[in-house]
């Protein structure tokens, strides 16, 4: 099923949002199961569940109509408390229950382990191989040099990525001369402030970078040191991937602090953030692939499955992770096209393949399993002028400042793929 097809067939059921779902029952011939390995409980298990809910609303609107070949996919969800032994480990028990589809999008340590654990099982078991399909994870050298490989694919924007939009937002404010990282210790973290003192440099070499910060991974209960770190920097603006709690956390630090620095930030319109945001936050930057206000192109679709989304789970929860609903589009796509099931099938169509979305297309490189689409810049304003939807019921929500096209985002890879042979 091509790219423009399948967005019609997407199309046909979501915007039949009011839609009542009726549960069928399937046998296990009928059914394509998705093995999800994300947190779903300690610090950041409320991320893991919300993601895993957007999971399931993507499922159960293409369940509404048949399914790829269909099928229906059942999504199943595995705890992996946010650890990489323990994600191995829910590999193998997914593994074990005839899973074949795993998706996984919080933390890139993680993401590198579970990588790295699929490429080994399915060099020692052919006739049981595992294709692995990911909607986050920003850790650039994934997709690059000897870490990537055949099975896995990233719809997830790279660190470069978000930073090369955020960076290019930042550079347009002249009164900008300092800027401070802060960033989680580890791999993703310190991706972010690669990319990001690599973009500074190219866009604005005359903004001093006046500090850059790791600090350790859902373990902080109090943000203010760090904080008080930035105040005394005089930085007018800072740069972190921080997500989850550790996010939540940072920024009320930093609006007790009375700072009016502005936060460019990767996943501040995840759950959470925009409750701590509130009128202290706003001016804050955040890049995503799309938000609720983006009105160019064809958002009813989106627009109309995220307000279903907030019906469903909660006038709270915002719909966030929406790079899930292309790759869910892509896979279903991929199993039409190869009338197969098969992961080795499934990865070669899904090798090139493009995809309409609402603020563009989004295409899956075949050299390094890369997706690219634009980029959208959003500012945290007042609802109004602009902000139609507002984030999490605060009166305030996330309003377009710049949109960076996918053509500017394809980058040089230094990734060598050995491809299995048909």
């Amino acid at each position: 099923m091509k790219g423009k097809k399948m967005m019609k067939f997407v199309l046909g059921f979501v915007l039949s949002v009011g839609m009542a779902f009726i549960p069928l029952m399937a046998s296990a011939s009928e059914v394509i199961k998705i093995g999800k390995i994300d947190p779903l409980s300690g610090t950041f298990g409320t991320a893991g569940d919300m993601s895993g809910n957007h999971y399931v609303q993507m499922a159960e609107y293409i369940n509404a109509k048949g399914g790829p070949l269909g099928k229906k996919l059942e999504i199943v969800k595995f705890d992996n408390k946010n650890n990489a032994a323990e994600s191995v480990f829910q590999l193998k028990r997914a593994i074990d229950q005839g899973i074949r589809i795993i998706g996984q999008g919080h933390s890139s340590g993680v993401t590198a382990a579970l990588s790295d654990a699929i490429v080994k099982h399915n060099e020692r078991n052919p006739d049981k191989r595992v294709i692995f399909l990911v909607p986050d994870c920003t850790d650039p050298s994934l997709t690059e040099i000897d870490k990537c490989n055949f099975w896995f694919f990233r719809w997830g924007s790279t660190a470069d990525q978000k930073v090369a939009a955020l960076v290019r937002s930042l550079a347009d404010d002249k009164s900008l001369k300092k800027v401070f990282l802060i960033n989680m210790d580890y791999s993703h973290g310190h991706g972010t402030s690669a990319a990001s003192r690599e973009w500074l440099k190219k866009v604005r070499p005359d903004i001093e970078i006046v500090g850059d910060i790791f600090h350790p991974v859902g373990k902080i209960k109090d943000f203010s040191p760090y904080v008080s770190n930035i105040k005394a920097s005089g930085a007018g603006a800072v740069i972190t991937g921080d997500w989850g709690e550790d996010l939540n956390m940072l920024i009320k630090a930093y609006n007790s602090a009375g700072l009016k620095g502005r936060l460019a930030t990767f996943y501040v319109g995840a759950i959470g953030a925009p409750s701590a945001l509130r009128e202290a936050g706003v001016g804050t930057l955040q890049v995503t692939t799309w938000h609720i206000n983006y009105n160019e192109g064809n958002n009813r679709f989106t627009n109309e499955f995220a307000l279903h989304y907030k019906k469903r789970f909660g006038s709270a929860h915002d719909f966030y992770y929406s790079d899930v609903i292309p790759m869910l589009e892509m896979l279903c796509s991929a199993i039409e096209k190869t009338k197969s099931v098969d992961p080795l099938n499934i990865a070669f169509a899904l090798e090139g393949m493009k995809v309409n979305i609402p603020t563009g297309e989004c295409e899956m490189r075949a050299d390094n399993h890369q997706a690219v689409m634009p980029q959208i810049v959003s500012v945290f304003s007042k609802k109004g002028n602009g902000v139609k939807y507002d984030a999490e019921n605060t009166g305030f929500g996330w309003k377009t400042v710049n949109v960076v096209p996918a053509k500017d985002l394809y980058f040089p890879t230094t990734c060598n793929m050995k491809r299995p042979s048909k």
